[in-house]
């Protein structure tokens, strides 16, 4: 079997992806471009990709191949209709991430609510030594306890964050985007509702036609003074230019590690927030701890594992 994977850098250079060798000959791409993509997978077997565009066009040019794993959950890389008409397997890695998406959840929320990098920053410069003072209370912070929490997106990672905020003490509800999640022990509210009513909003939700700039001018004023509104679930739910403006208008606190262009552009109003203190932004990396790529190396042996058994 010709096992090409073709943007091995996302996955990590600190994980040990010498399990794939057992199955055939593994040539590795530290990343791919989309007009390398076809000649690199023209002798494949098997394909692993993380966010390299797999089209029909290319499965139609690559005649042996047979799995096209994904080194994710989402597949809207993989043109999945053209997968089925040509018998061509294509697998996910679902669940790897929930356990590090909710960690990051908490570790951004925290970090704006303390005002950390405020703190850091009083320390590291020296005015908390020159101060005199035990202590710096010049910048008020709050507790989650007794906070409104709202969850955008009610699925397996949503629920967890659910789990944690109630344990910290906040008042959770939620609002399912597909309008079908319904069924849970927390409230659940209008979009409207939950954005006025909630102190910190996190999002969890896929991008689909009804996420789509969920999150934009007509309604980031809902959120309240001193709110907090968090996306973790995918780029393109907010609207990063709408949520600038609303930034530079009032005190509000965001934070990203999804946008909808990444790497993030240079020209990207987000840049251009006059509080940066308020905006937190990561690289899409809430999903990346070396546990939870070590589940997804292991899902995606697991996946090619049982189609080898098969064939």
């Amino acid at each position: 079997m010709n096992i090409v994977l073709l943007d091995a850098k996302t996955l990590g250079g600190d994980l040990d992806i010498t399990a794939l060798e057992s199955f055939g000959t593994l040539t590795v791409y530290q990343t791919t471009s989309k007009e390398e993509t076809l000649e690199r997978i023209q002798s494949a077997d098997i394909i692993i990709t993380n966010k390299v565009v797999i089209t029909a066009d290319m499965m139609e040019a690559t005649p042996s191949l047979k799995l096209i794993c994904i080194a994710a959950t989402g597949m809207n890389n993989v043109d999945l209709d053209a997968a089925k008409e040509k018998g061509i397997e294509v697998k996910n890695v679902a669940g790897y991430s929930t356990k590090s998406v909710v960690q990051h959840t908490f570790a951004m929320a925290l970090y704006l609510l303390e005002k950390m990098a405020y703190y850091d920053t009083v320390v590291k410069e020296g005015s908390w030594s020159a101060s005199g003072l035990f202590t710096d209370v010049s910048q008020p912070f709050y507790e989650i306890s007794g906070k409104k929490w709202g969850i955008i997106g009610f699925g397996t990672i949503g629920q967890e964050v659910a789990k944690i905020a109630t344990a910290f003490g906040a008042e959770v509800s939620y609002h399912s985007t597909s309008g079908k999640n319904l069924h849970h022990d927390y409230p659940h509210q209008s979009l409207e509702s939950l954005l006025k009513a909630c102190d910190i909003i996190s999002i969890h939700a896929p991008l689909n036609d009804a996420t789509y700039n969920l999150i934009n001018q007509n309604n980031l004023p809902f959120i309240k003074e001193d709110g907090m509104i968090l996306n973790l679930g995918r780029g393109g739910i907010v609207n990063e230019a709408d949520l600038a403006l609303e930034l530079d208008k009032r005190t509000l606190y965001a934070g990203l590690d999804v946008l909808e262009q990444e790497p993030i552009t240079l020209n990207n109003r987000l840049n251009e927030v006059k509080h940066k203190e308020r905006l937190l932004i990561t690289p899409h990396m809430a999903w990346a701890s070396i546990e939870a790529r070590k589940k997804l190396l292991e899902g995606i042996v697991e996946n090619i594992q049982r189609f080898m058994e098969r064939i």
